[in-house]
Formats: structure tokens, sequence, C-alpha cells
């Protein structure tokens, strides 16, 4: 019963050519044609009951209705065979236009604030941001996930950096991720909006003549930048910085972290000792927004952990990939061509009624035609 309904898949597939499936209407008249023969060859006068018992005990009496049976069934074989039965092979192909989604994260000093909360308890925003990125990447409750496109991290503070290239490998991206740390050295500390979204932009751009972007459409290149202060370090400019962008079709969703007001930051005292401080919050909107407008994109405000998820499901929704199945459906003319039936490999049908048509002629000019 197994193997029979692994056959059905197959069997629905099976079929005939539409200009040629009329020669069927041909079965009937091929079968009304043999049919008085038969009776014929069976109501037979012998001349004496001695033969017709001899014909009867012998091996060639009880068989004797194989021959006309191979012709019948070759012939409806060859009527079957100029009706063109085909097989039909189907399979299909998934387009993805997907997303090229650069992420720009601010590490500087004052992210060490601890103005955003997780799983009940206060976390400096760097913490709270690469749990809620991993979410957008990953997928979550209501966050879908980005599957099927490309992610890319640069991170911030005096210098912009690429910690990962865009690419698939949404693991790696994660676990790069996890690797970044706060600026503690006086040295790299800073806030160089302009350079980071410069550099974004050149690794978008870089996209065209990457490998690993043939064979994919990109439906669109974005920016989200992450930043929780102004810019006070670097060469660019971020409004520069945002026309570079959006002569390449590049759209930037700026996001500014932080609480109102004032934050505790953890500090050291005079002996050492770490302490709880008070920083006020500091972000350049007016900048942040005019970079999103420049390019298309959008401004938006976290100012705990809660909005900043709001804020990536947002993106989640303004950001769509595109899936495209597409169906492909070849066809095997079975007179001529094998038939594979549930891992049972037949021979073209034409080869078939030949055998059984060469097979009865065979028969009728040798034992057989002494019959009576």
């Amino acid at each position: 019963m197994n193997s029979l309904f692994d056959w059905l898949p197959e069997l629905q597939r099976l079929g005939f050519h539409p200009g040629s499936a009329w020669w069927l209407l041909l079965l009937p008249l091929a079968l009304l044609t043999f049919l008085p023969r038969w009776r014929r060859r069976a109501t037979l006068v012998h001349a004496s009951t001695e033969d017709l018992a001899a014909a009867g005990r012998s091996w060639v009496g009880r068989v004797r209705w194989l021959p006309p049976s191979l012709r019948i069934v070759g012939i409806i074989l060859l009527i079957v065979c100029i009706a063109r039965p085909i097989k039909a092979n189907e399979r299909s192909q998934v387009f993805v236009e997907g997303i090229a989604i650069q992420s720009v994260i601010d590490r500087s000093g004052s992210m060490r604030a601890l103005d955003f909360e997780l799983a009940g308890g206060r976390v400096d925003r760097l913490t709270a941001v690469k749990k809620v990125l991993t979410d957008f990447i990953e997928g979550d409750d209501d966050l879908m996930g980005r599957p099927d496109d490309l992610v890319g991290l640069i991170t911030f503070a005096g210098f912009a950096d690429t910690v990962s290239p865009l690419t698939l490998d949404h693991p790696y991206v994660i676990d790069a991720l996890d690797k970044v740390r706060i600026a503690t050295e006086q040295s790299e500390d800073g806030t160089a909006i302009g350079d980071a979204i410069a550099l974004a932009v050149e690794r978008l751009r870089e996209l065209d003549e990457r490998g690993d972007a043939a064979g994919r459409r990109i439906k669109s290149r974005v920016i989200v930048l992450l930043t929780d202060g102004e810019n006070n370090a670097g060469d660019l400019d971020p409004l520069i910085a945002a026309e570079i962008a959006s002569a390449f079709d590049v759209r930037i969703y700026a996001i500014g972290v932080g609480s109102n007001g004032v934050a505790p930051v953890p500090a050291r005292d005079a002996f050492g000792r770490q302490v709880m401080g008070r920083q006020r919050v500091s972000i350049d909107e007016e900048t942040l927004r005019a970079v999103a407008d420049a390019t298309g994109g959008k401004y938006f405000r976290a100012t705990n952990t809660d909005s900043l998820r709001r804020i990536y499901t947002e993106i989640d929704e303004l950001e769509k990939t595109t899936t495209e199945q597409r169906r492909y459906r070849s066809y095997r003319d079975l007179a001529v061509q094998p038939l594979s039936l549930g891992g049972l490999q037949l021979p073209p049908l034409l080869l078939i009624a030949l055998l059984l048509l060469a097979t009865e002629q065979l028969l009728i000019h040798t034992r057989f035609r002494t019959l009576p």
C-alpha cells in the first residue's frame, strides 16, 4: 500500500498532448475489431473430438489466448503512443528582492548611561541596542527577522570601523555585534557621525562590485544609524555625508537613543571606587532629522528599551523583502522516453508495443500455427 501511495503523485502528472489526445477514440474501435475474431477462434469446429481433447490437454492449447492478447495490447499501446502520452515535471524557483541593511552603532563613552532596562534590570544603552538589534536580525515575537537581507555592522566613536561586512551569514554578524565594546580610552572616544555614514555608504556601494551580490536583486539600500550624541569628531559633516548617501540612493533611518533630561552614568571617584554620576542627555536631533529627511528616511527617538523595539518594528514594516516564486513545467514524451514511476524504471511505450507485436508474430509463425 505504501508503494501505491508513493505512485499517486507520479500518476497525477501523467497526461496526453492536447493536440493528439483524440487518437484515443480509436481504442474502443480496436477492441471491437478484435473481439469477433476472439469469439470465432473460441467456436471453431474440430474434425474430431480426439483432436479437440488433445489440443486442450497440451500447454499450447491452454495458452492459445496469448497471441491475440499480445496483439491487442500491442495495438492499444501503439494508439496510446500516437496520442503522445506525456509526464509533467514541475520545478519552482524563488526570486528574492532583499534589502541591504547597514547598521551603524555608536559605541562612544556616553553609551555607558544606564537609562535602559532588560528583564527588569538597568543596563547601558549599548547592551539594550545589542539585544534589540539581534532580535531585529533573527526575529522575535514582534519582529519578523531579516533572513533574506544582507546585514552589515559598522561601529563608531572617535572614528568609524567596519565590524562585519554586508552578508547573509547573520550568526557571524550577531557574534561580531556581541563583541562590540564601549570606547574606554580617551584617544578613541568621540562621536564621528559623518564619517560613519560615509563609510556605510561606501560599503553599500561596493555591493555592485562584490560577488555575493551577484544573483541577488537588491531592492533597496538602507542605513540604520543609532547614536546618543552630537557629531564632535571625524572629518565629514553629517549633512554632507547625507548628501552622498542620497546620491547613491541610500536611505537613512536615524535613531536618537537616550532618556530625557539626565541619565545615570557609572563613574570612578578619587579612590577608584565605582559611583553613580549624572549625565545630561544631549542628542543633536535637528541634525539627525535633517540627515534622515535628506535621504528619504525617517528620524526616531528611543527613550527606553520598549520604544527602541517599537522603532525597529516600524522599520521592519517600512523595509519589506519581496519574494516571488516562479513555476516551470517541462514534459517527457513517454512514447519514446523511459518512464520513472515511484522508483520503477519502465522502457518507452513504443518499445513495449513493438516487442509485444514482434512476440505475437513469432508465436503465430512457430508453435501456435499448429493450433486448430
